[in-house]
């Protein structure tokens, strides 16, 4: 077996995992080194990422993978933020995280030079607030002059290797890549005055970077964790729907070409690249970050809240008691999640739920429900008609989320692998080293087969303005 280095930066943990690889795509993952990774509020303000410190973990976990001889290194990470490198080769400041409010009115901004439905034709991105190109048009223009944005993993592979480069999945999320030629749009840096300097050259999935203090080569893998996670799918044909579940839910399909359509654009899809060519059409939504951020608080009260634990007691909670809309952007920044659910609940006319059991109940089926919808419309758009939906990722541990989503999805929900980015990461470094042609052979994924109650689910969506005439 031959050992590859994957680094995956999730936005609240990040891991150094170690994949043996056999000639049979038979993979074995093993995590070197687990460390937090979530953002800080900085007293000269704004959120951000300490990584420095992250870079320090990954060092410590490379060095423990000496010992395995690795092939290669692959770093991964959530998209969209960066760091900026200045003239000295030196990161400027911290990186911003995505959910700072920095970005508030940028969109207006760039509406005065680029109209919503050019950007969508040119990029086919959906509508975040906080994509790379609202954070851009937020810095002063003299901090972007002179220097070289690299996004989170192109970061620390200069660090490693002191190689610039921008691999191009991840670039897709920025709203400055073309979704057609995948190559940086330069109309859109005309419009925008963005310095066409401060973009640097592209990558793809597979290509070496360069190589590490201790002679490991680097390699470019698809490092938007989204696009190593949708790679390590287990799945063929084109009659299959993905959800890789974590902080966000990204839903969606793999297709062989981007969908510009205005209906696309109006029902926020995204398409973002993946590998050998092919587009993510996909739309986020809040995913676990709503389960996540409610734990932290119940912690910090003293509640001794236990996830297994609640997530039992919320399948005994009365179903459809409430509901929300996950995308709701009250949700986005960290806080206080239990009161702002309680709020939405308050102000849609609905019950308040008053314990946590019923607050994790309220997210579950909310998160199903987007889900659905998300498909249900992604489908539609790309002319799709789906038989199994595949739920990659951290959330593929929890058991009521992939039952309620079988639910509300009326398909069955295949569970696995729970390390899809790393395995992802892992399988492009063994194509790259020639070991593989195919993908990896994981354990089987769990089965979930609808058995809900159909109309109450189609009721219940209906509700949140998710039914067949939402999303």
């Amino acid at each position: 077996m031959r050992s590859f280095v994957a680094v995956d930066l999730g936005a609240t943990s990040g891991r150094v995992m170690l994949g043996r690889v056999a000639a049979a795509g038979t993979v074995e993952l093993t995590q070197l080194r687990r460390f937090v990774t979530g953002p800080k509020q900085r007293q000269e303000g704004g959120l951000r990422w300490d990584v420095r410190a992250m870079y320090g973990e990954i060092l410590a976990g490379l060095r423990e993978a000496r010992e395995a001889e690795p092939v290669s290194i692959g770093i991964d990470s959530w998209a969209v933020d960066y760091g900026l490198i200045g003239a000295d080769g030196k990161l400027e400041g911290d990186v911003r995280c995505y959910r700072d409010p920095r970005t508030e009115g940028m969109a207006d901004k760039l509406r005065e030079s680029v109209p919503d439905d050019l950007l969508y034709r040119i990029t086919g991105l959906q509508y975040l607030p906080f994509n790379t190109v609202y954070q851009l048009l937020s810095e002063p223009v003299e901090r972007l002059d002179g220097s070289t944005m690299l996004l989170l993993p192109d970061l620390i592979g200069y660090w490693l290797t002191g190689e610039v480069g921008a691999e191009v999945t991840n670039a897709s999320t920025t709203a400055l890549l073309d979704a057609t030629t995948r190559r940086w749009s330069t109309e859109l840096l005309e419009r925008t005055a963005i310095p066409p300097s401060l973009l640097p050259p592209l990558r793809q999935p597979g290509e070496p970077i360069g190589r590490s203090p201790d002679g490991t080569p680097v390699v470019a893998v698809a490092s938007h964790d989204t696009a190593s996670a949708v790679a390590a799918v287990p799945a063929t044909g084109d009659d299959f729907g993905y959800i890789s579940c974590g902080t966000w839910s990204l839903v969606g399909l793999r297709l062989p070409a981007p969908v510009l359509t205005e209906r696309a654009r109006r029902a926020n899809f995204t398409n973002e690249a993946g590998i050998d060519g092919t587009v993510r059409f996909l739309r986020n939504t809040m995913g676990l970050w709503l389960l996540s951020e409610s734990l932290r608080v119940w912690r910090e009260r003293g509640l001794g809240i236990r996830l297994e634990q609640v997530l039992h007691e919320a399948m005994k909670q009365r179903p459809f008691a409430s509901l929300i809309d996950p995308d709701d952007p009250a949700f986005l920044a960290p806080g206080d999640m239990p009161a702002r659910i309680a709020r939405a609940c308050r102000d849609s006319g609905q019950p308040v739920p008053e314990s946590p059991q019923a607050v994790v109940r309220t997210i579950l089926e909310s998160l199903a429900l987007a889900h659905a919808a998300s498909l249900r419309t992604a489908a539609e758009l790309a002319g799709r008609e789906l038989r199994v939906v595949h739920l990659v990722g951290g959330g593929a541990l929890n058991e009521p989320l992939c039952q309620f989503t079988a639910d509300a999805c009326g398909l069955p929900v295949l569970a696995g692998p729970v390390e899809a980015s790393a395995l992802g990461n892992v399988l492009v470094q063994a194509r790259a080293a020639g070991l593989l042609e195919d993908g990896l052979v994981a354990a089987p994924p769990a089965r979930y087969d609808p058995v809900g109650d159909r109309a109450a689910w189609s009721a219940a969506a209906e509700r949140v303005g998710l039914g067949d005439s939402g999303g």
